[in-house]
């Protein structure tokens, strides 16, 4: 079974979908579409852009989506078993999957990005990487920290877990991180607090424009961020959606789960191969331990 996957925020570079513009109609279509729905040249930032410009929020969500869904477009016979996207990329593969429009998918992913960003200035907060310390260990440094949030946030894959919370708390469990035996805990160059709490004013926000937007049941299952379950039903894939701002993305166990259900060729769709490098990471673990 062949199970495409959609990247997150994080994937972008100065150049991304020239290419694809260039050698397909069908793409230039929807590139100038895009151009229109959002009221500005992404095609442009896209392709000449320097990384500075492409880093801004309101640029790059739009910019991956743009990246992944189009691409998807473009492959001949297009039939997923099952789909799954990282973070934002969830938004890429509904829309690859059939559950929501081009239009409608590009319109929310805008909408996130904003709220997104509206939410860090807020509350200024930021993430960082955990490299090799188990899930539990991260977890447990996590829970003791009382007096900031700091959270689980991205479970990217076994020995690389991503944190989220406040300035200080971030400080405070990346030195604890360290004690607890960690390779490296390393602060990103985020604005804020992804999957996080903190994010709750762009869970709000969302909610209300998600709730709005008309979805239908995809052609294959999703699985999903929130919990690494598979759905095909509406109304639990807009909960599942709205709640996966402040939710940790479960990309670690999203693999596992399409493992067991038959996955035996992951396909990335969009800018890079970061998730294919990371799902490469999580099958080698578990065939390890005898998953």
């Amino acid at each position: 079974m062949t199970a495409y996957v959609f990247p997150g925020q994080g994937a972008q570079f100065s150049g991304m979908g020239k290419e694809l513009y260039e050698s397909s109609a069908e793409a230039k279509v929807l590139f100038d579409k895009a151009n229109e729905i959002l009221g500005f040249d992404i095609t442009k930032i896209m392709f000449e852009g320097t990384d500075e410009e492409l880093r801004q929020t309101n640029v790059t969500q739009p910019a991956i989506f743009l990246h992944s869904v189009i691409l998807a477009s473009t492959i001949e016979n297009f039939k997923p078993d099952m789909v799954a996207g990282h973070s934002l990329g969830e938004f890429s593969a509904l829309v690859a999957a059939k559950a929501l429009s081009f239009e409608d998918g590009l319109r929310l992913v805008s909408q996130r990005a904003d709220a997104m960003q509206r939410a860090c200035e807020i509350n200024p907060s930021t993430m960082a990487a955990v490299l090799g310390l188990s899930d539990g260990a991260v977890e447990k440094v996590c829970e003791a920290i009382t007096d900031e949030i700091v959270v689980p946030a991205n479970y990217n894959c076994p020995g690389q877990l991503v944190i989220s919370g406040s300035n200080v708390g971030i400080d405070v469990a990346c030195e604890q991180m360290k004690h607890a035996g960690a390779k490296r805990a390393l602060k990103l160059p985020v604005g804020g607090a992804f999957h996080s709490p903190l994010m709750e004013p762009a869970r709000e926000e969302l909610a209300a424009a998600i709730e709005a937007t008309e979805f239908t049941s995809p052609v294959c299952p999703i699985y999903q961020n929130v919990n690494a379950e598979p759905s095909t039903d509406v109304a639990t894939i807009k909960a599942n959606l709205i709640a996966q701002l402040t939710a940790p993305v479960r990309w670690t166990q999203s693999v596992e789960r399409m493992v067991a259900d038959g996955a035996t060729l992951f396909i990335e769709c969009g800018p890079g191969k970061v998730l294919q490098g990371l799902v490469k990471k999580i099958s080698r673990e578990s065939e390890t331990a005898g998953v």
